[in-house]
């Protein structure tokens, strides 16, 4: 302190010796001021403070505060947000799809009935009628089922049909009679479609897409609980930067009245309390521009919590409460690869997409083999009647008889028919099956392109967010450091300074460095929080940690 005295008094007495060098007075000679040149004096300069900032802000009620912890606004983004809701709509479309695709194998129930009555001309003897037409009149029903068998490709198809037939030709024998028929018939692929065949192929495809979407739904939900935390953290620093900014300015207006004590007692300058009100200027505009960013970072997190804006928490301010200090994880760059590869929804994606191309190729080479087909059909008749009086025959007695007698000749299998033999079909040069298999194995390759892309971008992401999380971390530690001396630096300056020991000019170096200081320990615990965030995105864990379950 001793030698900081001597070098302001030496200094003060070279410029005075120099000044009277300059006008060509020598030591000792005082000169004679003129009257027309008054010394000069400095200028009043003062101002009064103006109020402090107001803490209103643009379309916010002040007062009405809404509490918000981490966890509550991830609740809210995933309950509110409109792409999760999008995301949720295309898993149940996707189940929809697979319960479609399942359908194909829901068996077919049809029926038809109907009466008819023909009259045809005929102008033969042997036609059985006296005159020059034939009426016949028929009841007709009929009732099938037909449907897919689930494995092995086949496919069935049972019909039963009863009538009841009136005609007015002396030939028939039996008039009315009831004509019963059941025929079921079973084809089963041989060749191609028995392994795997179109329908088995759409079920197996829409099962994937199933997946798909259910990692698609855990993928949007992973960007945006990573969103809502980083719009999180950046709303928690914007609010204490502001309350950082008003306490230099509050800091600064008590300085700013302290100067202009002392100008009074005569122990500053005048021009001291000008520069105090100066420094008070600056804090303002701090002040008005953290003000503006509260604002801005609390609309990005309403835009992600809340559904719509007529929603009552528009016009809320929020406030975070999550305690800032968060553990930095400590995992080293192998384990942190290898949970991102095993977890990341994007390669889920891509490798379900591969299973669904190993279908689809399977299914093309299958059809590029020739169709053989067994098929086997039986039938069985049967047929009762009453005996015709205008015919000159006789029926058989075995059918003579009402319709539950024709039902019993068709159940005790009187008149069966059996079928059974192979159908064979092969296109020629089959150009079409051939261009599906080849489109295939290329849609393969670049699938496979596709993936070893992923996996490099993704452990490129893995060590970019590993290298930032520890730079982070030892950012906060040295932000921690330079808050802790620029306060001591502070404290020192403004004792010196009451000390008369130092110049106000240094004070405010200080003060703005302290101000300074303290907002860069805000931004590097905000940056740190924010890279632990994406860190955990990064290999994958950002459901887990989050205690996040997600379900469609």
């Amino acid at each position: 302190m001793v030698l900081r005295s001597t070098i302001w008094c030496v200094r003060t007495a070279l410029v005075a010796a120099f000044t009277l060098a300059l006008y060509g007075i020598s030591a000792g000679q005082i000169p004679t001021p003129t009257p027309d040149e008054p010394l000069p004096v400095q200028r009043t300069f003062t101002r009064p403070l103006p109020p402090l900032p107001d803490s209103s802000r643009i379309g916010v009620v002040t007062g009405d505060e809404l509490s918000l912890t981490m966890d509550q606004a991830i609740e809210m983004a995933l309950r509110n947000n409109n792409d999760i809701d999008v995301s949720r709509n295309d898993a149940h479309i996707a189940e929809f799809n697979l319960r479609a695709a399942k359908g194909v194998y829901d068996p077919l129930f049809s029926s038809q009935s109907y009466y008819e009555s023909r009259t045809t001309p005929t102008a033969s003897v042997i036609g059985g009628t006296t005159n020059d037409s034939i009426t016949q009149r028929q009841i007709y029903g009929d009732l099938g089922l037909t449907g897919f068998v689930p494995k092995f490709g086949g496919s069935y198809d049972v019909i039963f049909n009863s009538a009841r037939t009136d005609t007015t030709s002396r030939n028939a024998t039996l008039n009315p009679q009831f004509p019963n028929n059941f025929t079921t018939t079973f084809n089963q692929p041989l060749w191609r479609n028995r392994s795997i065949d179109l329908n088995r192929r759409n079920i197996m495809i829409a099962r994937k897409n199933v997946d798909i979407s259910d990692s698609q739904l855990q993928q949007k939900a992973m960007d945006i609980i990573a969103s809502v935390e980083q719009a999180y953290w950046d709303l928690a620093y914007a609010l204490r930067n502001l309350q950082v900014q008003l306490e230099s300015l509050q800091q600064s207006r008590e300085q700013f009245e302290s100067n202009q004590r002392q100008v009074a007692k005569g122990a500053l300058a005048p021009i001291e309390a000008v520069a105090a009100q100066q420094q008070v200027s600056n804090f303002e505009q701090l002040v008005y521009l953290a003000q503006e960013t509260v604002t801005r970072t609390e609309n990005t997190l309403k835009t992600l919590l809340l559904a719509d804006r007529t929603s009552a928490e528009w016009s809320r301010p929020l406030v975070p409460v999550t305690p800032v200090d968060l553990t930095v994880p400590q995992v080293g760059l192998e384990i942190a690869q290898a949970e991102a590869l095993k977890n990341r929804p994007e390669l889920q994606q891509l490798e379900t997409s591969a299973e669904i191309n190993k279908i689809d190729e399977r299914f093309y080479r299958n059809q590029t083999k020739p169709q053989i087909d067994l098929v086997g059909s039986f039938t069985s008749a049967g047929l009762a009647g009453t005996r015709n009086p205008i015919s000159p025959g006789m029926p058989p007695p075995s059918l003579v008889g009402g319709y539950f007698d024709s039902l019993g000749r068709l159940v005790s299998l009187d008149f069966p028919t059996y079928r059974g033999g192979l159908q064979i079909s092969f296109p020629f040069r089959n150009r079409t099956a051939l261009a599906n298999l080849g489109r295939t194995l290329e849609e393969g390759s670049r699938i496979e392109n596709q993936q070893a892309q992923a996996e490099e971008n993704i452990e490129a992401e893995v060590r970019n967010s590993l290298q930032a999380l520890r730079s982070a971390q030892s950012r906060l530690t040295s932000a921690i450091d330079a808050r802790l001396a620029a306060e001591e630096l502070y404290n020192s300056e403004q004792r010196q300074f009451r000390g008369g020991t130092s110049t106000f000019f240094l004070v405010l170096q200080r003060q703005t460095a302290l101000a300074v200081a303290r907002a860069s320990e805000l931004n590097a615990r905000t940056i740190l929080n924010k890279a632990i965030s994406a860190f955990n995105r990064a290999i994958g864990r950002t459901l887990t940690v989050n205690n996040v379950t997600v379900s469609r």
